[in-house]
């Protein structure tokens, strides 16, 4: 990490002739234009794609690219995981031809995880591909989906199916975007936190342990700390392991075996995305328990942490055999079989092979 003037932190997402900065701090927005024309020299047109909700902080962006001489074209998106569909990203294609948007225009995108995981689709896949550039206004896409270049869409029967891999040429966290974010939504995002601190930062669980009432207070020093945290960690993973080839970034998935069966059965927005995750961590770890790999302890302090942090841990309404069947369309089944990310000690997760219906069906109703 490094510091960019006054004004923000940099971490740098390192892959060679794709590498890209994070700048993160408060009250940045004017800045992007500036940070675009450094990292995309040719830039002449945006297709800004908003979160509809987000439409202040949509404008303001929209105000310094148009002050710097950008045309730009303004795409409102409804709020929600139902706005990651195929009929979404015809709508937005069809906009971006009408636009003239071509190898010469970036995307930028502006709100959470949704908008970001669309708006990169599209950036990948319109014209085979043009830049972008990924302004996320949640905690949970500050510190996880806006790094790494995963894009996406849903299909009814299974959570980010169709998509690809679209590194950002930039990222920019203005982290005063979370001082009018609903609580629900900021304390969904802590559960990513959590999970880094989980999988690879025992420090970083140590600080949110020690510091919980900080962050849910949104006080700034914490919450830089934990967001730049959470960047850096995410920008080695993609750095060692940007396609998930070698199993490493796997680990990043903690939990989500777990938490995209939930959002599947439940209905996508039914349980928020970090919400899923809280739990599906605290089913991981019961998992990792009944295999031997941890302590009840250690699931006793990642359950405390957790609801400290005001986050759920349990579902009462969870039908094991349901979850089975959803789980079996993973991204992590390989040869028909399905692999779990568990822990063995604090800060290190491995990808676990050969789980049996019945130790998973035993982790879930422990979980109720």
């Amino acid at each position: 990490m490094s510091a960019s003037g006054d004004m923000a932190t940099t971490v740098q997402v390192d892959l060679g002739h794709r590498s890209y900065p994070i700048h993160i701090g408060r009250d940045l927005l004017s800045l992007v234009p500036e940070w675009i024309s450094q990292q995309c020299p040719a830039t002449e047109h945006v297709v800004l794609v908003f979160d509809q909700n987000v439409d202040a902080i949509a404008n303001a962006v929209f105000s310094s690219l148009e002050n710097s001489g950008c045309r730009v074209s303004m795409v409102a998106v409804p709020s929600g995981e139902a706005s990651k569909s195929v009929s979404a990203a015809e709508k937005i294609w069809q906009t971006m031809l009408a636009e003239h948007t071509d190898r010469g225009s970036v995307v930028v995108a502006v709100g959470g995880g949704v908008i970001g995981d669309l708006a990169g689709f599209m950036a990948a896949t319109f014209a085979r591909g043009i830049p972008l550039v990924q302004i996320p206004t949640t905690l949970l896409s500050q510190v996880d989906s806006s790094v790494g270049g995963k894009t996406g869409i849903n299909l009814p029967g299974a959570k980010n199916i169709v998509g690809a891999f679209w590194q950002p040429s930039l990222v920019v966290i203005d982290t005063a975007s979370l001082d009018s974010l609903p609580r629900r939504e900021f304390v969904s995002g802590l559960a990513e936190v959590a999970k880094y601190g989980v999988i690879l930062l025992p420090d970083l669980f140590e600080f949110l342990e020690g510091n919980a009432r900080a962050i849910l207070e949104k006080q700034p020093e914490a919450i830089s700390q934990i967001v730049a945290q959470s960047c850096q960690a995410k920008a080695d993973v993609v750095r060692q392991d940007e396609r998930e080839t070698t199993g490493l970034r796997a680990i990043l998935n903690y939990g989500h075996t777990f938490a995209h069966a939930l959002e599947s059965v439940t209905g996508y927005g039914t349980l928020l995305h970090g919400e899923a995750v809280s739990i599906g961590m605290h089913m991981a770890a019961l998992l990792a328990e009944t295999l031997g790999r941890v302590s009840s302890d250690f699931v006793s302090r990642q359950e405390r942490l957790l609801q400290q942090l005001e986050l759920p841990t349990r579902y009462a309404d969870a039908k094991p055999e349901q979850l089975w069947q959803v789980m079996q369309h993973d991204k992590k089944v390989q040869h028909g079989k399905l692999r779990f990310i568990l822990p063995s000690r604090l800060g290190h997760v491995e990808l676990v092979p050969g789980v049996s219906e019945e130790q998973v069906a035993h982790a879930i109703e422990m979980a109720r």
